[in-house]
């Protein structure tokens, strides 16, 4: 028996043939940052796999490796010393208790890191982090402008965010 004939489409699209239409993401095509450090990449492994408490080296050399930090895969390599980070790519840490904000804060900033402001640091090797605990993001964007305003002026007096100064701020 023969299959049947397909209807010729007219190429016009009509709200029928859009309904149609089902979009599925390709799980083979993911995004992994690819990171260019100037450092041995198996330090660069085993310091983050330190810090962060659901990670994994899958692979790791002086010049390159793989690795997951808290379910987000890295590939990194060791590019030389024209290879810098800019604050303008920064990993953000999304934290819910002052507790881990400085855990992180601290682990980040071991062995040469330095302290930047708004809850920013830049690690010993260079890279950018934002340890931001969820409640700062929801008192600067409170839909009272009064409160976020109060809550984004405390934060620009920080370094390290204090989530107990935010609070007091706003109320």
């Amino acid at each position: 028996m023969a299959a049947p004939k397909k209807k010729k489409s007219s190429g016009t699209k009509t709200k029928a043939n859009l309904k149609k239409l089902d979009y599925r993401s390709n799980p083979t095509h993911s995004i992994t940052p690819f990171l260019m450090f100037n450092a041995n990449i198996e330090e660069v492994a085993k310091f983050y796999a330190s810090v962060f408490k659901k990670s994994k080296i899958i692979t790791a050399n002086p010049m390159q490796g793989e690795f997951i930090l808290n379910g987000q895969k890295f590939t990194a390599y060791n590019g030389g010393p024209e290879f810098k980070f800019t604050w303008g790519v920064s990993f953000m840490i999304s934290v819910e208790t002052q507790k881990e904000v400085d855990y992180y804060w601290n682990a980040l900033l071991a062995d040469g890191g330095t302290e930047s402001m708004c809850g920013w640091l830049q690690d010993k090797f260079g890279m950018y982090w934002q340890v931001t605990p969820k409640i700062l993001l929801q008192l600067i964007s409170h839909k009272d402008p009064i409160k976020a305003e109060r809550a984004t002026q405390a934060m620009l007096k920080m370094r390290k965010i204090d989530i107990a100064v935010l609070k007091e701020a706003v109320s």
